[in-house]
């Protein structure tokens, strides 16, 4: 993108509409009591009612003048503000497009020099499997990316389709972790429920899924520990259920709490970290919260001290229509 010209910019630009606005209400305020007081000595002069000349109250004017005026102030900062924003989802969206095109080219790439590798060569069955291993979990790389880019239009768009079955969260976490043990090879994941007692509740399966995969990679990828750890726990708060993802990766500065669940917005990493991401992870987990009439939030105790996300429900299970929830049987 070409630069734009220094007095183009937004922010100069807003100043120098804001200063000239003032400045008008000033000369015209001054303007008008200096006429105020010229008629004022004129009608005393000319022996005449102030009534006979003068039918508008001077400061009610100078009030209405002042409220029209910061009127349009606030739509200029409002229209600032906005572009402001605009600006930023602009820059967001081309990172974005430059990190998901190198998430696309480099198993494209990697799949094409195994083929051409078969093409090439008579290879060893040994050797044969090895390189269709690898191409294998190239596809699956690919795969993840692209659901990753449709579970977001439809999530956004409110079609996503599917069934809630109450389930029980503490289970359905455990056999997660089980389950994809093989993807998160050499990380250590615990999963505690002080209380003991289930906790059910209405989900979304395939999108309760999707939270998980995203918090679980977002904590072992952002991680230079040697052994990259989770920890989940679950605590009952009143009408709430809090589910707590504590993770020894590389921390969060506090200002960076609320930023990480925005679209396309990244983590900042180290400079010997080579993780690449969409930046849709977070923000994929927030809406699907959303979506579960919850909420999700991150703390941290500061750059290299890992970081927490919270994910918060409701005990009390939201109302769904009878024919999208089906019930387990204990």
């Amino acid at each position: 993108m070409r630069q734009s010209k220094w007095f183009l910019h937004p922010i100069l630009i807003f100043v120098s509409s804001v200063v000239a606005v003032a400045l008008s209400l000033t000369l015209y305020i001054y303007w008008y009591v200096e006429v105020r007081a010229g008629l004022a000595n004129l009608t005393e002069k000319a022996h005449l009612g102030s009534d006979q000349v003068l039918t508008a109250q001077t400061w009610m004017v100078i009030l209405v003048l002042s409220v029209l005026v910061g009127i349009i102030l606030m739509g200029i900062f409002i229209i600032f503000v906005y572009n402001q924003k605009t600006f930023q989802l602009y820059r967001l969206q081309r990172n974005f497009i430059d990190n998901f095109t190198h998430e696309l080219k480099t198993p494209v790439t990697s799949l094409k020099l195994y083929l051409e590798t078969f093409k090439a060569y008579t290879l060893p069955r040994e050797d044969q499997l090895k390189y269709i291993g690898y191409m294998v979990q190239d596809v699956d790389r690919l795969t993840h990316n692209i659901n990753r880019i449709l579970d977001l239009a439809r999530i956004e768009s409110k079609t996503y389709g599917g069934r809630f079955v109450r389930k029980d969260l503490v289970g359905t976490i455990e056999r997660f972790a089980e389950k994809n043990r093989h993807l998160f090879d050499g990380c250590e994941v615990r999963i505690g429920n002080p209380s003991g007692q289930p906790f059910f509740y209405p989900i979304n399966i395939t999108l309760f899924e999707i939270l998980l995969m995203n918090l679980f990679t977002n904590a072992f990828k952002y991680n230079e520990s040697a052994v990259p750890r989770l920890a989940i726990t679950f605590q009952s708060k009143g009408r709430k259920l809090l589910i707590r993802f504590e993770d020894n990766g590389i921390g969060l500065a506090k200002s960076e709490f609320r930023k990480v669940f925005k679209k396309f917005y990244q983590i900042g990493r180290a400079e010997n970290m080579t993780a690449k991401g969409t930046g849709l992870g977070l923000y994929l987990v927030e809406g699907i919260a959303r979506f579960h009439k919850g909420k999700v939030t991150a703390q941290s105790r500061g750059s290299g001290k890992g970081a927490v996300f919270s994910l918060v429900l409701p005990l009390k299970p939201f109302k769904t229509r009878k024919k999208e929830e089906i019930h387990e049987r204990p």
